[in-house]
């Protein structure tokens, strides 16, 4: 018999992974002529995942699926959505994917969040992920027809009450997320204290450099510009700095690397040592000081300063071609603000990423 994983420790999966499901299952069903009661979804990070379908049901040119989000031990307001697809057979659309946001999936009204104002609030990532599945399981139609995929959420615009969403525009309902399919419980006393292990294992190596990064995209960046240093080097904090800092410390090491992206370093250049989205807003008016000090025009750091997401600061920075410029000086200010919290004799560094992992500035 195996044992199961240590309370606070379960993964679970995004309601990224769990939209693509049910759109695998539903065209399936159009395939087949059946909804499978089960379905094997190929998830972003390359793995293979078997999801129980429910309420499965089709006819020669529409089909129904749904899966229940498990958000392993995770506590996410977003654990048992029913993540539901209804997929239109397009006749005489052949190759043709598309997909649209019903009811229960957020509408975005507002800049900054690196998807279309007035689309779904279905990230990239999950966008890609659906449409692959949905080409892998209906790749017999698709030389005559097309597909129409409807991802909705029946709970969820009673869900987005509990998220910040509509602070950052997103209304009407959830947003469809996830970099990899899986969900790890970063908001848990187990997962804190898998932070502070990992960076004592790397403070034990002979680098004795900790490389410390908010989620799993990052990480890979960070590798990618840190080949030498060993696997062990890099661990994932997830929003927990003020533990992964007060281990460094601890642990004697000589170095901090920290890779991230501009939201979360622009909480941390303010002063938060808890990055997640619930604990604090986004500090605009240090954004638009930066913005100041670079040359952005007044109006365009007005803008900044009026805006609810740190990424709007980034994508007007990059219309100025002050892009660089500016995430250099955020790297800067992270330094400068963890080095006052942290006078300790380690050098701290920080790699900056856009949102698709590229590499845009570093500190020092």
């Amino acid at each position: 018999m195996q044992a199961s994983a240590p309370r606070g420790t379960r993964t679970g999966f995004t309601t990224g992974a769990c939209s693509a499901a049910a759109a695998r299952a539903a065209v399936l069903g159009l395939v087949r002529g059946a909804v499978p009661p089960t379905v094997d979804c190929l998830l972003p990070n390359g793995s293979t995942v078997n999801f129980v379908v429910h309420d499965g049901r089709c006819d020669a040119a529409r089909a129904h699926a749904m899966v229940i989000k498990d958000a392993g031990d995770d506590p996410d307001c977003t654990d048992k959505a029913h993540l539901t697809a209804d997929v239109l057979l397009l006749r005489g659309r052949a190759g043709e994917v598309v997909l649209r946001a019903g009811r229960g999936v957020g509408t975005v009204t507002l800049p900054g969040l690196g998807l279309e104002v007035g689309g779904p609030a279905i990230n990239p990532v999950p966008r890609r992920n659906i449409e692959a599945n949905v080409r892998a399981a209906g790749a017999p139609l698709l030389d005559e027809a097309g597909f129409e995929v409807t991802i909705s959420v029946p709970q969820g615009e009673q869900m987005a009450r509990k998220t910040t969403n509509a602070r950052l525009g997103i209304l009407g309902g959830i947003s469809i997320l996830g970099t990899t399919g899986i969900v790890k419980p970063y908001s848990t006393v187990a997962w804190r204290a898998s932070v502070v292990q990992g960076v004592h294992v790397a403070g034990t190596l002979p680098q004795r450099v900790v490389v410390l990064t908010t989620g799993g995209r990052t990480e890979q960046f960070a590798m990618r510009e840190l080949p030498h240093l060993p696997e062990a080097a890099f661990v994932q904090m997830g929003d927990f700095l003020r533990y992964a800092m007060g281990a460094a410390v601890k642990a004697g090491v000589r170095q901090v690397v920290i890779g991230g992206m501009v939201g979360k370093l622009t909480k941390i250049a303010q002063g938060e040592t808890i990055t997640h989205a619930g604990r604090a807003d986004v500090n605009t008016d240090l954004l638009a000081e930066l913005a100041a000090q670079l040359g952005a025009p007044p109006a365009v750091c007005e803008a900044i300063r009026q805006a609810k997401t740190a990424r709007y600061a980034g994508e007007r920075m990059d219309a100025l071609g002050l892009g660089p410029a500016f995430h250099t000086a955020l790297a800067q200010r992270v330094v400068q603000t963890l080095r006052e919290r942290y006078p300790e004799p380690f050098n701290i560094k920080v790699l900056v990423c856009d949102f698709d992992g590229r590499k845009i500035a570093e500190s020092p």
